[in-house]
């Protein structure tokens, strides 16, 4: 009695450690990173930096909305490609720029963003400083400043 009751409990224990194992591996992550280039220059830079630079496999790009899908190699996956997609998102005079490879550890992404970013001031310089927006103009002195009363 007591052995059945053991072997049930050892049968959905594995069950559990199954599904959350799956689960694990099928949640992915995304690395992104705050451009302080525009969305025009992001996006070329993304497209020669996949194909050229990496030499990546372009299985499909969209410019009009800033998503390009890939096939990612790595040495540590051998010759086994996975997707991996980049998503360029307009904000303001900006780009939000976002890799997800969704079969591979989250570091490999953040070294994917890591090196699109040099690539981007390498070509393009530092980015322009951010706007220093919600800041008040300086109070006017006026044209009778000078003058007593």
């Amino acid at each position: 009695m007591i052995r059945r009751w053991l072997l049930a409990a050892f049968g959905v224990l594995l069950l559990v450690v199954g599904a959350m194992a799956t689960s694990i591996h099928e949640a992915s992550a995304t690395a992104a990173y705050e451009s302080g280039y525009s969305f025009e220059r992001t996006w070329n830079a993304a497209v020669r930096f996949i194909r050229v630079d990496r030499g990546y496999k372009l299985i499909e790009k969209d410019d009009a909305t800033g998503y390009l899908l890939f096939e990612y190699t790595s040495a540590e996956g051998g010759s086994k490609a996975s997707l991996g997609s980049i998503e360029i998102v307009r904000a303001n005079d900006n780009a939000r720029v976002m890799v997800q490879l969704k079969e591979m550890p989250g570091y490999h992404e953040q070294a994917l963003l890591n090196a699109f970013s040099a690539k981007l001031r390498a070509e393009y310089g530092d980015p322009r400083p951010r706007r220093e927006r919600d800041k008040p103009p300086p109070p006017d002195a006026g044209t009778d400043a000078g003058e007593g009363s």
